[in-house]
């Protein structure tokens, strides 16, 4: 069995990679948003023309990148969501409830501060993690049944 796993959310660690290194080895093929912050916030001016209002410029990339979004987690088996130290992280927390109402596997990972802001969505989420290996150490059980040594 293999396993399709979207990382979404925070954009500005290496979060991603360290589950993607965690996991080499096991069947799995990851998958995400644009992590270039300029070229998702600029996306859609760039493809579809440039919008003298800040508002529409950003309304313009959000759709664009929606598309890859809703693409990346209606094919993920697993989706994880990652809530980091700095910024409101709304597309996060959006993508978090997309994915449970998708009735996706939803992995969410942030530190204990994070706790009780995000209660509602840690409820949703089938584990809730704190490090990337704890994602991977999961990935791993779902796909070996092996418990980590």
């Amino acid at each position: 069995m293999g396993l399709n796993v979207y990382l979404s959310g925070e954009i500005h660690t290496d979060w991603r990679e360290q589950i993607i290194d965690g996991a080499q080895g096991l069947d799995v093929t990851f998958n995400s948003p644009v992590t270039d912050h300029a070229a998702s916030d600029d996306c859609g001016v760039a493809v579809l023309g440039a919008e003298p209002n800040k508002y529409w410029h950003d309304h313009k990339g959000a759709m664009v990148n929606a598309i890859r979004t809703r693409k990346g987690i209606a094919d993920a088996d697993v989706v994880v969501v990652r809530f980091g130290d700095k910024y409101k992280q709304w597309n996060a927390a959006f993508d978090a409830g997309y994915a449970a109402a998708s009735g996706k596997s939803l992995i969410v990972l942030h530190g204990p501060d994070h706790q009780h802001a995000l209660k509602e969505v840690d409820a949703a989420a089938l584990a809730v993690a704190e490090e990337p290996g704890q994602v991977v150490e999961l990935l791993r059980y779902v796909l070996t049944g092996k418990l980590p040594e």
